[in-house]
């Protein structure tokens, strides 16, 4: 039997716990927890602490240093335990490859009616947290997703997009082989809110944030029915492009997986050699992380469980689409890649502060050979990835139709989702650049914007308002 879920229910569960946000945390002592960050950690954090820091190390090759140090006395023998780890993506890679050859694709892919009538099986249940991706089908009705394309092509046309853009204003990508994606720096549409603050959405997000393990270590990580509104941008690429694509990374901190406390006690079982009791959906630590601050470069202020993007138009596989590593274990080979003798002592292969976690031929050539892309798919189809999960755009040359997307992922609510909650309600007011992207404060002029008065109770829940 799948995951219970009815747009009623979900809307319930958001106004009964939506607007109680605040109160939850006041009271979790009541219900058994602790506040996030009250956990007594003492004993896993007394193993890091000759190197561990929650902010960037003035100097964090030192810091690498001490890590490689550490980690390796600990585990012992680093290429077993390593080779331990490539084995076992080896005989993921085969399974998703063989998946490939039998169903046309190595992604799971569910209808958003299963997710509400409850007919996601077990079976579905179990491949989508191999996998750590999947592919909603018919998220959203194709008119309505066409029609928010429409709008949101009539307000950037109104307020001249075309005549003011700069072009990018960050770096995040630049240790990346390839170039970044056409993104547009636009955050306050009435169609992104629309889609942000949707029952649809909301309902979808709970059922992703409900596969994870949310009570561990004497407490609840996150409440899986709320979500953070988090304001990502849009893709809009158009016929005849020539792209270079997006190489392979992940996101949520790069140099901060192996320095940060929270990151260090979330990955304890990997740094402690036993690799086959890590489960990557326990939330344990994960909201606690908070990136390192750098100065004009995009970051994550959000825990995110999924990163995610809804189809504006159909975009079939070969046209420059999304791939991924489906294997949410992959983490381990990147953490542990750098503690090779061929790694110089220094260095975390092709890690930089500011930017995101490259995943390089150089160094990881077996998780490169695993990209694997997404399925075709139509407007109001929706895509999603666990947040470990490696990723990339593949190049495409003169491409064939649009390739439009939202960026929407699933943030629940959590006390550092709501500390980022308040920020975005400042700028979404203002109509400014969210705190997590570059100033670059486009629309805080421009006609049609959305505004308070056009949220609704998932809306409002989602910036802290209830």
């Amino acid at each position: 039997m799948g995951i219970v879920f009815s747009l009623d229910t979900v809307h319930d569960a958001i106004i009964v716990l939506g607007s109680s946000p605040k109160r939850a945390a006041d009271n979790a002592t009541t219900n058994g927890f602790l506040p996030v960050g009250k956990i007594n950690t003492g004993r896993i954090m007394s193993k890091y602490q000759a190197f561990e820091s929650a902010t960037l190390p003035q100097d964090y090759k030192d810091s690498i240093i001490k890590m490689k140090r550490t980690l390796r006395a600990q585990i012992g023998d680093v290429d077993a335990l390593f080779a331990q780890v490539s084995e076992f993506i080896r005989g993921e890679i085969a399974s998703i490859k063989q998946q490939e050859a039998s169903t046309g694709s190595g992604w799971p892919e569910i209808e958003f009616d299963d997710i509400v009538h409850s007919k996601v099986t077990a079976e579905q249940l179990a491949l989508i947290k191999r996998r750590g991706c999947l592919v909603i089908r018919n998220h959203f009705p194709r008119d309505q997703v066409l029609s928010w394309e429409k709008g949101l092509l009539d307000y950037l046309d109104h307020n001249q997009f075309d005549r003011v853009y700069r072009g990018p204003a960050d770096t995040f990508f630049g240790s990346l082989e390839a170039s970044r994606p056409e993104i547009f720096p636009i955050y306050w549409s009435v169609s992104q809110m629309q889609i942000r603050q949707h029952e649809r959405m909301a309902a979808a997000q709970s059922f992703l944030n409900r596969l994870w393990k949310t009570d561990s270590q004497g407490q609840q990580w996150f409440d899986p029915d709320v979500n953070a509104l988090y304001p990502d941008r849009v893709r809009r690429r158009p016929p005849g492009t020539n792209s270079k694509g997006l190489g392979p990374h992940t996101d949520s901190g790069a140099l901060e997986r192996w320095l940060h406390p929270a990151y260090l006690k979330a990955f304890d079982k990997i740094y402690s050699g036993d690799f086959e009791s890590y489960d990557p959906w326990d939330a344990a630590y994960r909201p606690e992380v908070e990136e390192y601050a750098y100065k004009d470069t995009v970051k994550c202020s959000a825990f995110r469980t999924f990163q995610g993007w809804t189809a504006l138009s159909d975009m079939r596989a070969d046209q420059g689409v999304l791939h991924t590593l489906p294997i949410p274990k992959a983490m381990a080979y990147m953490l542990l890649r750098p503690l090779l003798d061929d790694v110089p002592e220094d260095e975390l292969c092709g890690v930089a502060p500011g930017k995101v976690l490259p995943v390089s031929e150089q160094w990881h050539p077996l998780l490169v050979r695993g990209l694997t892309p997404i399925p075709d798919v139509q407007a109001g189809d929706s895509v999603w990835w666990h947040c470990d999960v490696i990723h990339s755009v593949a190049p495409v040359t003169n491409q064939e139709g649009w390739g439009n997307v939202m960026y929407v992922p699933a943030a629940p609510m959590c006390p550092k989702n709501r500390r980022y909650a308040q920020d975005v309600l400042k700028a979404f007011e203002k109509g400014a650049s969210p705190d997590d992207f570059v100033r670059e404060d486009y629309e805080t002029t421009w006609a049609d914007r959305f505004t308070t008065k056009d949220l609704n109770t998932i809306g409002r829940c989602g910036l802290g308002l209830e």
